[in-house]
């Protein structure tokens, strides 16, 4: 690591930016997350020269740092341009992006990642970078995509499977404090996925739906018992489709909050079909928390 004008705090925000305008739009929403939390804002830029020292000049590896160094210059100035009182720190990494967030990151802080890098074929996709920090999240990320609502316009919105996503609750909950914004715990079920065939027969839709409900309404006690102050709506529905059903209720949100899964065998230990789903067509940004890690649960 090279060309940092500090280390990153406990709680920084920390963003990756390449040039394109997805890093950009990324950059200026993780700017506005960290002025609303009052934490320190730290650009990170991957000049990926490591690997490549073999391959490379010296004159190539000298211009590929200096047009990052001018980069990361450049988005300090306009970031303080908007927010003159937040602290923004600068990372130059000499390795992969992937490895420069974590680094900067380290286990309390916040990644921000725009949807798309300069590569790629379609903005349907997750890019590979955005791809690769949440498969393996181990502290919470940000997935920002070009079109986002500012604060204030919509709802925090949190997707609750069960009870073990009470802290991906907590953390929605805390982000719709800083909003000012109300919170909507969403729950959707397949009753014929979820239960599966014999716990229908035994059981039957109705006593199946209210164990649905039963596990979201436990949650949402919690939560209006730790924010009083918060307007909370808690909501469970049947779908076809639970990841059609929650993208479409990022319609009408300015954040949807996602816990991380740990069944292996998919894309990681904390990216399931569902996550991955809203990860390339919600219609705000995803952040999504590791169900094991210093961010789930935490509640300052």
């Amino acid at each position: 690591m090279a060309a940092s004008t500090s280390r990153p705090g406990l709680d920084t925000v920390v963003v990756g930016v390449d040039g394109s305008p997805s890093a950009r739009t990324a950059a200026t929403w993780a700017a506005e997350e960290a002025a609303l939390r009052g934490a320190c804002l730290c650009v990170v830029h991957a000049a990926d020269t490591d690997a490549g020292l073999p391959f490379l000049s010296r004159a190539e590896i000298d211009a590929s740092r200096r047009a990052g160094r001018e980069l990361l210059d450049r988005t300090a100035e306009e970031i303080a341009a908007r927010h003159p009182g937040l602290v923004v720190l600068t990372e130059l990494d000499q390795g992969t992006a992937l490895a420069g967030l974590r680094r900067a990151a380290g286990l309390t802080g916040t990644i921000v990642v725009g949807h798309r890098g300069l590569g790629g074929f379609s903005s349907l996709l997750l890019g590979s970078v955005g791809l690769g920090v949440v498969a393996a999240a181990t502290a919470p990320v940000v997935v920002v995509r070009e079109a986002t609502a500012p604060a204030g316009t919509g709802v925090v919105l949190a997707a609750v499977r069960d009870a073990a996503d009470l802290g991906c609750a907590l953390a929605a909950a805390r982000e719709a404090v800083l909003r000012k914004a109300p919170l909507r715990l969403l729950h959707i079920w397949n009753a014929g996925l979820s239960a599966g065939p014999r716990a229908l027969l035994r059981k039957g839709c109705e006593e199946i739906a209210r164990e649905h409900v039963r596990a979201l309404a436990d949650v949402t006690d919690q939560i209006e018992q730790r924010f009083p102050e918060l307007a909370v709506q808690a909501d469970g529905q049947r779908s076809h489709s639970v990841p059609g059903a929650l993208v479409h209720a990022t319609h009408d949100a300015e954040l949807v909050v996602v816990g991380g899964r740990r069944s292996p065998g998919y894309l990681g230990p904390t990216l399931g079909r569902t996550t991955l789903a809203l990860l390339q067509h919600a219609h705000c940004p995803v952040e999504l928390i590791p169900r094991q890690g210093p961010g789930h649960g935490r509640t300052s």
